[in-house]
């Protein structure tokens, strides 16, 4: 269920309120027609009010020789109370079927999204999605969701038991990724459930991005070489992943609990990073010992240079340059610290 527009949700209730103060304004421009010059514009008011709330009080001014103003009391009486009756009828449900309520939401959710820059963007808050957003929140990363499922983006929610920046809508619409803050963005996943969708999502994130990174789900193989071509710079596929799992747990079974811990471990969110090191940086020229004497407390795994050949193990006289690439362990403060001595100056 897709979220309906700002606009369809107030519509109903704006005109029921455009009715009222319509009829308020004839009422009382034709009372100041009945009344003039002898009552004023105060009596105007006073006498469409009473006679629209239907409260009884006497009247201010004297109807009893003025046929004409009776059959306008009577007339502004009849389209008064139902006008009045519209509008209470159009805010009663307002608030009874959450609308308002949704209404404060989406709001909150806007000033949200307009702050966030350098963030992850999920498209899709599905069976994949929700893990995806698991991990970005164990790791604390800055990250909003999209999701064209009205129900599921707020169970999303209460699955992940804090609120997370969200807009409802498809994500293959360029607007609804403009709202996601796609064009600020560092990475874009896309996770809906079809893979044609995710095409065009990957090809709009790049058109819209430029240089963001761009991972996306790919249930069939033969669509991978299409979603790479659309702009994605990784496929993944959830079928290919499961199978090397499984081999991995009958094979290297004790590697693969390791890794397990340290994704269950929530707290501290040790995770294996990586990070480039920018032009400026102050680990451009030093040595692996020199990065390791900074104190951010990493587990440096291998150096992947800028002519992409991997450096297992490196030792501490191995020198960094511009564009090599930390792999790493590390928890949220370490690789903060980490991201703080690679970037430029």
């Amino acid at each position: 269920m897709a979220e309906p527009p700002i606009d369809d949700l107030t519509r109903t209730l704006g005109r029921s309120f455009a009715l009222v103060v319509a009829v308020v304004c004839v009422g009382v421009v034709g009372y100041l027609i009945i009344g003039w010059p002898e009552y004023g514009v105060l009596d105007a008011v006073y006498m469409t009010i009473i006679t629209l709330t239907t409260v009884g009080y006497g009247e201010i001014i004297d109807l009893s020789a003025s046929p004409g103003g009776r059959v306008f009391t009577v007339l502004l009486l009849v389209s008064g109370v139902g006008s009045f009756l519209n509008f209470v009828s159009a805010l009663t449900a307002f608030w009874v079927d959450g609308q308002a309520h949704h209404l404060l939401w989406r709001n909150r959710m806007s000033r949200q999204l307009v702050q966030l820059s350098d963030h992850i963007v999920v498209c899709g808050a599905g069976d994949t999605g929700i893990w995806v957003c698991r991990e970005l929140l164990d790791t604390k990363r800055p990250f909003a969701v999209i999701e064209a499922n009205a129900e599921r983006a707020h169970r999303l929610r209460r699955e992940l038991g804090v609120e997370v920046p969200t807009v409802i809508g498809d994500a293959t619409d360029d607007d609804v990724l403009i709202r996601a803050g796609v064009e600020r963005a560092e990475s874009v996943v896309c996770c809906v459930s079809n893979d044609k969708d995710n095409l065009i999502v990957a090809l709009s994130a790049r058109i819209l991005t430029g240089d963001a990174r761009i991972i996306c789900r790919c249930v069939d193989e033969s669509m991978a070489p299409k979603i790479r071509r659309a702009g994605a710079d990784q496929v993944v596929s959830p079928n290919r992943i499961g199978g090397l799992r499984m081999v991995s747990e009958a094979i290297r079974p004790a590697a693969v609990v390791y890794l397990d811990r340290m994704l269950r471990d929530r707290d501290a969110g040790m995770r294996v990073e990586s990070a480039r090191i920018e032009a400026g940086s102050t680990l451009d020229g030093q040595t692996v010992g020199a990065l390791r004497r900074h104190g951010t407390g990493l587990q440096l795994l291998a150096l992947r240079r800028a002519d992409d050949r991997w450096e297992d193990a490196p030792p501490d006289d191995a020198s960094l340059q511009v564009n090599d690439q930390l792999v790493y362990t590390g928890g949220p403060v370490v690789r903060k610290a980490v991201e703080r001595l690679v970037r430029g100056g």
